[in-house]
């Protein structure tokens, strides 16, 4: 059984770009000096560890937890270093679907930023594994892509090689010589004895493919350069090399070349090249030694397959792993947050029964520093009206209800459907109108929530018959308004939408918001019965004006209106 020797190993291509790209760079600092904290940091010293010494399955499950720990908008670099390092080592087990898979997920992370070394070792990664599955015009386009990206002459000519095997495993010897040959011949090259030695090797194998005798002229310099480089994996190339070119002239030659590149293959413990050596060793040795080679062969093979479907599995149950894990933290977290939901809703519910008593004590303080501090006379004013008019709410509002609630409780048969539903009833509208007038005095939220506050408050009070415009609201920084005169301005837009659906009989209602250098603007217009009558003491728009005038604003009531009512409230920042 032959297999063909890959004329350019792979391996010696994944070697060439780990030394070129696959570089670990030192942890960033920050201004004191402290190392960063990420999962970058955490990991990689471990997986960068067990990769250096072939402990592929320990390296490849700390590279998956820096791709699945990082994140994706401030580490994509690192995200992709890591799928990178796992492509290689799923490639280096014989993985190539998954390291193709693996590789093909890092492109998605590539962003504008990305270094260009990564691109290329990840397009020449993908290249690779297309050419090992025999997907040959993938090979091509990723080679292609990786050359374009490349930043020396030397990574353009590697990659140019690597092309150049794909058009020999495609027996393509037309498209792969004037590569070869225009490669062996450029600076690049030449200044790389290492690199002239592979290209020789895969020219003179291309013009023996073809059978041509020049063939054995770029083999003689391959092998060569190699010995006068030591380099071993390229021995087992050129000795493999001339066993094919005496396969058939010189046969006892060709099997002592197959025996040294397998010799040379099996000191250096690479699997791959002593099964290829065997299959070669298979073909040109002595009729009584095929039997054992080819033994060898079919034990080492199946040997191979093992450990590589060992691999696989190993790999595969990392990710899966990885996954389940990642997603048990996910279940976690949401159910620790609609837990902290649900406390948070009791202590809401908890709040709501206390609710008017906290109501009276503010009023209680309220008055007590109204008493204290006369200095505020205005101001304390204000809160006088406001309490005035919650206990004017309390009595027309609740008061009657209240009385009425009562006698019908004790003159009627609760035990009557009809009478305890009627009784229910009125309790409903007693409880509604106790909540609107609570939440018309409820305490400001003057933090980040206010304008989403002071928003749901204005459009509360639009109807079926009233529209409400709000236009601008976010022209105001409210977060660097005080907390004083944001109350102040929820207090004077709510007594003027009072005011409004009291008084107006209007249908629309504008509010525009406007800042310039130093003041805020308001403007306020609706198309009702405007004013009939002049501001007096006990006009509700008069406690407009004091709480305005409280905060150094102006208030201009339009007497030019003749539809509706204007109003431009301005204050300093």
């Amino acid at each position: 059984m032959m297999i063909p020797k890959i004329p350019f190993p792979f391996c010696i291509a994944v070697l060439l770009f780990g030394s070129l790209f696959f570089s670990c760079k030192q942890p960033k600092k920050t201004t004191t000096g402290a190392p960063l904290v990420s999962a970058y940091h955490k990991y990689i010293a471990r997986a960068e560890d067990f990769y250096t010494k072939s402990v592929y399955d320990s390296a490849y499950f700390y590279y998956n937890k820096i791709r699945n720990e990082s994140n994706p908008k401030t580490a994509s670099d690192k995200i992709v270093y890591a799928l990178l390092k796992m492509a290689a080592i799923q490639q280096t087990q014989g993985d190539f679907m998954g390291s193709e898979a693996t590789a093909t997920a890092a492109v998605a992370f590539f962003q504008k930023n990305t270094e260009a070394q990564y691109k290329v070792a990840i397009f020449n990664t993908l290249a690779i594994n297309y050419n090992s599955l025999f997907d040959y015009t993938n090979a091509i386009r990723y080679y292609q892509k990786a050359s374009a990206l490349a930043d020396t002459p030397l990574q353009k000519a590697v990659i140019q090689n690597n092309i150049a095997v794909v058009y020999m495993d495609q027996q393509r010897y037309d498209k792969a010589i004037p590569l070869l040959t225009t490669l062996s011949q450029s600076p690049a090259t030449l200044n790389n004895p290492e690199h002239l030695g592979r290209v020789l090797d895969n020219l003179g194998l291309s013009y023996l493919k073809i059978q041509d005798p020049k063939s054995s002229v770029y083999l003689k310099k391959a092998v060569a350069i190699h010995h006068q480089l030591k380099y071993d994996y390229g021995l087992i190339t050129s000795y493999s090399n001339w066993a094919k070119y005496y396969k058939k002239s010189h046969p006892q030659l060709a099997y002592t070349y197959a025996l040294q590149s397998y010799e040379k293959a099996t000191a250096l413990q690479s699997t791959d090249d002593r099964l290829l050596a065997l299959s070669l060793l298979m073909e040109v040795s002595p009729p009584s030694q095929i039997r054992n080679y080819t033994k060898q062969y079919l034990q080492l093979n199946d040997s191979l397959k093992k450990i590589k479907q060992i691999a696989k599995n190993q790999f595969a149950k990392i990710k899966y792993d990885a996954t389940q894990e990642r997603n048990e933290n996910l279940q976690l977290k949401a159910e620790k947050a609609e837990n902290d939901l649900a406390l948070e809703q009791q202590k809401l519910s908890n709040y709501m029964l206390f609710f008017i008593l906290l109501l009276l004590l503010i009023s209680l303080l309220l008055l007590y520093v109204y008493l204290k501090n006369k200095n505020k006379k205005e101001k304390q004013a204000a809160i006088y009206e406001s309490e005035t008019r919650i206990a004017k709410k309390l009595h027309d509002e609740l008061a009657n209800d209240v009385y009425q609630t009562i006698a019908f409780a004790e003159t009627q048969d609760l035990q009557h459907p009809i009478q305890k539903e009627t009784l229910l009833d009125n309790l409903d509208k007693i409880y509604a109108r106790t909540r609107n007038i609570s939440k018309e005095n409820s305490a400001i939220s003057t933090g980040n929530s206010y304008e989403m506050d002071l928003k749901e408050m204005l459009s509360g009070f639009s109807a079926p018959q009233v529209q409400i415009i709000l236009k601008d609201l976010h022209a105001i920084p409210w977060n660097k308004v005080s907390t004083e005169k944001k109350i102040a301005l929820y207090r004077v837009l709510q007594e003027l939408m009072v005011n409004m659906k009291k008084h107006s009989q209007c249908t629309l209602v504008a509010l525009r918001f406007e800042a310039d250098d130093k003041q805020f603007h308001i403007q306020y217009s609706d198309n009702g019965i405007g004013m009939s009558k002049p501001i007096t003491s006990k006009n509700g728009l008069h406690n407009v004006e004091n709480r305005i005038h409280a905060i150094d604003g102006s208030i201009i009531f339009d007497p030019t209106s003749t539809k509706g009512l204007k109003i431009k409230i301005t204050f300093p920042k």
